[in-house]
């Protein structure tokens, strides 16, 4: 690793995103998340969006463009630590660093080594005759870094979105996609595929089918992904069932339907964790005018006895337990009131401000749920970015306390009588307006 990259990656792992609110991951574009649980925390690769460098004539600025991969850890899913960057182009020997193509990773474990697999565009070789888009594997000690790449990719794969599963017996399969979906054992060393490659058919037709991601529960195998039913629509995630993991799979239906921001790509993982299953996926909440900058999310999955999929509707809130004495971003809300509230973004030259409330007719309220209280709360404070009039701040729908605006800026009152533990947190404007509030806070 470059100082370069090493400088980076000391700066971001001193950067905590201390709220677990959609989007889980702040100040940065991050795509195609995928979970793994390893030792206990829950890790995510992303790939990484960027813009494509103005010195690049070469690159599409319309298109995805992604050079590197950072790696984030969390235990309680609300706190989320972003080691840097783990794997860039420029370290790959057989990537063409000027393509920008490091898409969707996957991470795997297997007796005491981490295998990190990624597409990228290879380099031109008029002697192997390679071309486009293959999978290859960077092998680490650790799940969060030290990832040293192979010189060649797989042999035998062609495509992108890899995914890897270890089943109960211990042999190992990788899904990819790329002219259909294929899927494939692979040999014991995790380097290389251990049988000709099976395509993965009995799926509904449609424009695009891509981002396979494969996972058992309770002896049944999920073959799901994102896949377009039309061409021009965007993209829904979808699932099959079988019996075996190489298939046949029977389709099941919808997880989740296509974006209301109309981001083209949606990719995903589903991972149990902590006794509860989660949906990881993404949506273009940073970049709502160019859909190819993409923000990773969270939000619970859940079955049916027949282990059939709920179908998921995206949140803001997201998932985890936030602290009272943070900064609670109500914008992330858990319920809008259907009349006299909104939520804008702060700043529309600078998506990354993040959003604000904003309550403009008596009665309007914004809740936010599965705040931890605590105990001993004296105060609230709230960052008033405009208006003037009277909040009621409630918990569990009880008023705690009430907050005069007259200016702008942090506004500071007593509370009364807040609940100790985990409650729902809601912000009510009782006359004037209309009030934006960025964010409120206990002490």
């Amino acid at each position: 690793m470059t100082t370069k990259y090493l400088s980076l990656a000391f700066a971001m792992l001193l950067t905590i995103a201390a709220s677990a609110q959609n989007p889980f991951i702040k100040g940065q574009f991050t795509a195609d998340p995928t979970a793994r649980v390893f030792n206990g925390k829950m890790y995510v690769y992303p790939s990484h969006d960027i813009q494509a460098p103005a010195d690049k004539p070469n690159l599409r600025k319309d298109w995805f463009c992604m050079e590197d991969y950072h790696v984030f850890s969390s235990e309680n899913l609300t706190d989320w630590t972003d080691h840097g960057v783990i794997l860039s182009q420029q370290q790959v020997p057989w990537v063409n660093a000027d393509s920008y193509s490091m898409w969707a990773p996957d991470c795997t474990y297997r007796d005491g080594m981490y295998y990190l697999y990624f597409p990228a565009m290879v380099k031109p070789d008029s002697i192997t005759r390679r071309f486009g888009m293959m999978i290859g594997v960077a092998v680490s000690d650790r799940p969060d870094g030290g990832f040293v790449p192979m010189t060649e990719p797989i042999k035998g794969v062609y495509g992108i979105d890899p995914c890897t599963l270890i089943d109960d017996d211990g042999q190992a399969y990788l899904y990819w996609s790329g002219r259909g979906m294929h899927g494939a054992r692979l040999k014991p060393n995790m380097l290389q595929i251990d049988s000709e490659p099976v395509a993965i058919g009995n799926l509904p037709d449609g424009s695009l089918k891509e981002g396979p991601f494969v996972f058992k529960r309770k002896g049944k195998y999920y073959f799901t992904y994102p896949w377009v039913p039309v061409e021009g629509e965007t993209e829904n995630l979808s699932y099959a069932m079988g019996d075996s993991p190489l298939g046949p799979f029977e389709y099941k239906g919808l997880i989740m339907d296509q974006s209301p921001t109309k981001c083209w790509t949606n990719h995903h993982s589903i991972v149990e964790y902590k006794g509860e299953w989660y949906l990881f996926y993404h949506h273009n909440d940073y970049s709502p005018q160019f859909d190819k900058n993409r923000s990773a999310r969270i939000d619970k999955i859940h079955f049916n006895d027949d282990g059939t999929i709920r179908k998921v509707t995206p949140t803001l809130r997201g998932v985890g337990i936030t602290p009272a004495t943070g900064e609670i971003q109500l914008d992330r809300y858990s319920e809008l009131s259907k009349k006299g509230a909104a939520i804008a973004y702060i700043d529309t030259t600078d998506y990354f401000a993040g959003w604000k409330t904003v309550l403009h007719a008596k009665d309007a309220y914004v809740r936010y749920d599965d705040v931890d209280f605590g105990a001993g709360l004296t105060s609230v404070s709230a960052r008033i970015l405009e208006g003037k009039g009277k909040l009621l701040v409630k918990v569990n729908d009880k008023t705690v306390g009430e907050i005069i605006v007259r200016t702008t800026g942090t506004v500071t009152v007593p509370v009364r009588n807040v609940p100790t533990g985990i409650h729902s947190l809601s912000l009510t404007l009782a006359n004037g307006g209309p009030i934006e509030v960025d964010w409120v806070q206990f002490r």
